[in-house]
């Protein structure tokens, strides 16, 4: 439900939308490093491996691994075991890379990368990590990964028909019973070929994976850098493992207490007001993508879209990319193309609402490869892969309501607020057939010195959850991006003040004396 860096759009599309509220934080307290207990005493093994560094490169096609190897990255596997209470039973693998320092005389550290989702892929990451963090960059071994069941780590793939389950109830009782049909099958196909997995398929077993990670690399503590759904793994880890962790930096934070499977209401108001900033936008270019003049024409524009695909699916495209859309699917192509508010992001919005706008008026379009994708990535099986296991964490972690009539309820009162984003929002997903999570969530207990980074428009994760999560941690400190709607910050905005700050903190240590604002 959340895009966060490069690598997380090219598997995601969209991600998951992560939701966050203000609150009455409990008072949360530093802990010293924990002794191993004796059930860790049991995972020795695991944590004194010895990793086998080689090449990333799988095979002469493979690209990404051949440019891993180019910019001097090793890869490994990490061996941990699938269920951790029973850790001589079955084990699978977890893919890490690694950038070594090269200024060995002043290393800090390893640091630890994840790009979000769940089911974003962080293996690629660190090159692109080190040109980011600059002069610091050389001081760490910066480490990507594969949480488990995503990318290269032992896979998990359900066979689903789409790649994300982020659709909309649509515009009537008769399209919200179509996806109480799909949702269910989705959880029942994921059960039907991976009963086994799922129950292990979590956040919390990830935080040991990262805390195995650490053991093999043969670090005391490790940095870790989450974006989206990452800021909730690494306050997860930081809560499971207190004390073996350095510097953390959280952009675009989670309250964890509102992690779970209705992640997208929180942040429902935020996703109507970037649709409409980026109607503005459209507005001042009418004679490019014919929209309207005006936000409320564009605005009216999209509802007459919407409203068309309701009626009659819409054909876009021609074959071997054609597609049909409804008013199940149209919305989640708009929330799609509103993580971020940049120039070349708003016209990719631009030119696919007016494809959409040709399609409705029954005219045949042709689509950009950007678009193509983004379709087959939504409506085929083509990333079937990432909907299972975006679907199997937060499932996993968190029970949802079963009665489908929880949701048309909430759908219904929430259309007049939020004519476009309500539907999907508090629409039905798989995790209401899912089975119950085998531990509860994860509570906030310990303060955490970290670095918490959050634009004031994000409409992934919005603000609000970062300012919850700072409360939750005393200690911490908040960097806000102020008039941005924008969701992860740092390295992908180029925003100076930002960078600056996190650079900064990853080089000394050091939190700022006080919260910070950044301008956009």
């Amino acid at each position: 439900m959340i895009t966060s860096s490069p690598a997380v759009r090219r598997t995601s599309a969209v991600g998951l939308a992560l939701v966050a509220c203000l609150g009455a934080a409990p008072t949360a307290t530093a802990a010293p490093a924990p002794a191993m207990s004796k059930s860790e005493a049991r995972l020795d093994r695991y944590y004194d491996q010895r990793l086998g560094w080689g090449s990333c490169a799988k095979n002469s096609g493979d690209t990404m691994g051949h440019g891993l190897d180019k910019a001097g990255v090793q890869c490994a596997d990490v061996t941990v075991p699938l269920d951790y209470a029973a850790p001589r039973g079955r084990t699978i693998t977890v893919a890490i890379s690694r950038l070594k320092a090269t200024d060995t005389r002043h290393r800090i550290g390893s640091i630890l990368l994840n790009n979000g989702g769940p089911g974003g892929t962080a293996l690629e990451s660190p090159p692109e990590f080190h040109a980011w963090m600059k002069k610091v960059g050389p001081r760490y071994d910066i480490v990507g990964f594969d949480p488990r069941f995503v990318g290269r780590s032992t896979p998990l793939d359900c066979g689903l028909p789409v790649g994300t389950n982020l659709f909309s109830a649509g515009l009537s009782r008769t399209s919200f019973e179509r996806q109480v049909t799909l949702q269910k099958d989705l959880a029942a196909k994921c059960r039907a070929t991976n009963a086994s997995v799922l129950p292990h398929v979590t956040t919390r077993n990830t935080a040991r994976d990262m805390d195995v990670i650490r053991g093999a690399l043969g670090e005391k503590k490790i940095s870790y850098f989450g974006y989206s759904y990452g800021t909730y793994l690494g306050t997860v880890y930081t809560q499971m493992f207190p004390g073996r962790y350095d510097r953390m930096v959280l952009d675009g934070a989670i309250d964890p207490r509102k992690f779970g499977p209705r992640l997208l209401r929180e942040a429902v108001g935020e996703n109507e007001q970037a649709l409409a900033d980026w109607a503005s936008w459209a507005a001042a270019r009418h004679d490019t993508y014919g929209l309207g003049r005006t936000r409320a024409q564009v605005l009216a524009t999209v509802d007459r879209v919407i409203r068309a695909s309701a009626r009659a699916p819409l054909t876009v495209g021609s074959a071997p990319d054609a597609f049909q859309l409804d008013d199940t699917q149209t919305p989640f192509l708009l929330l799609a193309g509103l993580d971020s508010d940049t120039d070349a992001s708003r016209a990719a919005l631009g030119e696919q609402v007016s494809v959409l706008n040709e399609a409705a008026a029954g005219r045949p379009t042709r689509l950009s490869p950007q678009f193509a994708g983004l379709l087959r990535f939504a409506l085929t099986g083509e990333q079937s892969h990432h909907g299972s296991v975006q679907s199997a964490v937060i499932c996993g972690d968190v029970a949802a309501p079963r009665d489908p009539e929880v949701y048309w309820r909430d759908i219904e009162r929430s259309r007049a607020a939020y004519p476009r984003f309500g539907a999907l929002a508090d629409n039905i997903g798989p995790c209401a057939f899912w089975d119950r999570p085998r531990e509860k969530p994860t509570e906030v207990k310990h303060d955490t010195k970290a670095l918490i980074v959050s634009a004031t428009g994000d409409p992934r994760t919005p603000h609000k959850g970062a300012v919850a999560l700072h409360g939750l941690l005393p200690s911490s400190k908040l960097i806000t991006l102020k008039g941005a709607n924008r969701h992860a910050i740092y390295g992908l905005y180029e925003n100076a003040c930002v960078d600056n700050e996190v650079n900064q903190y990853l080089a000394t240590g050091r939190l700022p004396a006080n919260d910070r604002t950044c301008s956009k």
